[in-house]
């Protein structure tokens, strides 16, 4: 049997986030693998109780003596955020540029996780060699620092997987992308380019942080008052921005929330941030006028914990915020966050607060390749074959579309769990991977149908309601039950309490309570009793807990 070229995406391809990708080489069942990124994506307010979610990595789990490595192309969090809840099960090297391991080190620490002999440091532009995969980063740009594109060399031929990217003439802060290494690999020959489909519907070029700079300075240069500037934590360039305006304009700078110091502290660490003024502490910053600061902070999606959250609540123990000053949201909003957001943004203005976006505004572009700087890519790379990723199927599909128009022989499309057929033979995908989500509950890991999640789900719909019966040595039930119920719609509790207790006692008389035979079948009748029972008097059907208890 020949050796083939695989890819399997186990998230990131029908969604935007969660970004786990595998590649494999060798003979039908003696494959060597690599894994590329392990991201995570947030949950939303359908799922109580839960904040991450992560690809299921039970495939590659199963094959983890094969798995050679993982390689990280960048350090947002939907490519490392569960490193630290999946690395324990596949004990493998991981492979990281400096700002990214710095990243990296700090999640593993915060979960008691030593991964010290495992994690290996590759320098800007390095490589990597995992036999049978030499393994080359590619400076790109993108909206964090050290973004890589992965050029992977196989016997059987090149891939070019780009991880985020887009094309920013004047970045400011980090490398631009190497166009010239990605023209040579584009005439040395591709087989196949596996591609970033964010922006596919957006026209032009994604635009620089210069351009951004420039706008933001005019802005901050026409602001009276105190400056409030919100923006994701990971964009260090940003994050200079603000520093090199606040300096500009006359003012000091303060950063808020633990993301925002972890960064920047991050960032010096790895020889960036060096010529900026320093950013005084929150305390500190009360005393200063208010025309002569800015805040830089953590929010820009309206989290209910952020710090800009806090602070437009007044509930920020070292941030005020007043009539006349201005927020500045210097960030996309991010779909799925716009009811959150739209909310924070009347608070504000209901308030008396000047609210600048990039709905009224220039004050942000996006870290990804919109159609012309994919346009710019192709031309360079020219690939066999073409694999839209990192993005849901919308975007995939217009991709696809894309890739056509830019004459690509041989596209292929897919999603989460395909096994694609890179060589030998024509690209095609040939076979199915068990994948899906895995939930962060608590500090455990749930499936999607977890009866955990299922529960709270039905709590949160319909209430909560506790029914204790006592029973006595002779079976007798021991005064009446004791009721405890919560999110019930109850405006007469006694009377609900009194119809709920003639129901218990109507079921519990049908049992032979003395026999511990029927505790089960008892229970069951009463969990029946009484849901039936709160349906008629309320409209709901709460999660119903019976105990029975003898004494």
């Amino acid at each position: 049997m020949k050796d083939e070229l695989l890819f399997c995406p186990l998230g990131g391809s029908g969604e935007i986030g969660m970004n786990m990708n595998l590649f494999a080489y060798g003979k039908p069942g003696e494959h060597k693998w690599i894994m590329v990124d392990i991201g995570v994506t947030f949950a939303d307010d359908t799922l109580p109780g839960i904040d991450l979610i992560y690809p299921d990595p039970g495939f590659i789990v199963d094959k983890k003596e094969d798995l050679l490595g993982i390689i990280l192309t960048h350090a947002h969090e939907d490519h490392i955020g569960a490193i630290a809840h999946l690395w324990p099960q596949l004990k493998c090297k991981i492979f990281a540029t400096p700002f990214t391991a710095v990243l990296i080190k700090e999640k593993l620490k915060e979960k008691n996780i030593d991964a010290t002999n495992y994690l290996k440091i590759v320098q800007l532009n390095g490589t990597v060699d995992l036999d049978p995969f030499k393994i080359e980063y590619i400076t790109l740009t993108h909206s964090i620092l050290e973004p890589n594109g992965l050029r992977i060399e196989t016997p059987a031929g090149v891939i070019l997987h780009t991880g985020d990217w887009k094309i920013d003439p004047e970045p400011l802060i980090g490398e631009k992308i190497n166009s010239d290494r990605l023209k040579e690999i584009g005439k040395e020959g591709v087989l196949a380019m596996v591609c970033d489909s964010t922006n596919v519907f957006s026209m032009g070029k994604a635009g620089s942080e210069l351009d951004v700079r420039k706008s933001l300075l005019n802005i901050m240069g026409s602001l009276k008052k105190r400056i409030v500037m919100a923006s994701f934590a990971s964009n260090v360039a940003r994050m200079e921005t603000a520093f090199y305006c606040a300096e500009k304009t006359g003012r000091q700078i303060s950063l808020v929330g633990r993301s925002m110091h972890r960064i920047f502290k991050a960032a010096r660490q790895c020889g960036y941030l060096k010529n900026v003024i320093e950013p005084i502490d929150a305390r500190e910053a009360k005393k200063i006028a208010r025309e002569k600061i800015v805040y830089l902070c953590t929010g820009s999606q309206g989290e209910p914990m952020a710090a800009l959250m806090r602070i437009s609540s007044y509930t920020h123990p070292d941030v005020f915020i007043e009539k006349d000053d201005a927020v500045i949201f210097s960030s996309k909003i991010i779909p799925g966050n716009e009811k959150k957001l739209y909310k924070l943004q009347n608070q504000l203005v209901r308030d008396g607060i000047e609210v600048i976006s990039e709905e009224s505004e220039f004050v942000h572009v996006s870290g990804h390749p919109n159609r012309d700087d994919l346009r710019e890519m192709y031309d360079w790379v020219k690939p066999q074959c073409a694999v839209p990723v990192h993005g849901e199927h919308r975007h995939m599909i217009e991709h696809m579309k894309f890739a056509h128009e830019m004459k690509v022989p041989h596209p292929v499309q897919v999603e989460n769990g395909d096994i694609v057929k890179l060589a030998p033979g024509k690209p095609h995908v040939f076979d199915k991977a068990p994948s899906g989500r895995l939930y962060l509950d608590g500090n455990m890991s749930v499936e999607e149908d977890a009866q955990s999640i299922k529960d709270r789900k039905n709590i949160a719909a319909n209430g909560y309601m506790e029914v204790t019966i006592l029973i006595t040595a002779k079976g007798n039930i021991h005064k009446r039950p004791v009721l405890t119920f919560r999110g019930l719609p109850v405006y007469d509790a006694d009377e609900f309490v009194y119809e709920l207790e003639e129901a218990i006692e109507k079921t519990t008389r049908t049992f032979s309570i003395k026999s511990k035979k029927q505790e089960y079948n008892l229970i069951d009748a009463l969990k029946i009793t009484c849901r039936k029972c709160a349906k008629e008097l309320t409209g709901k059907r709460p999660f119903i807990n019976i105990n029975l208890v003898r004494i």
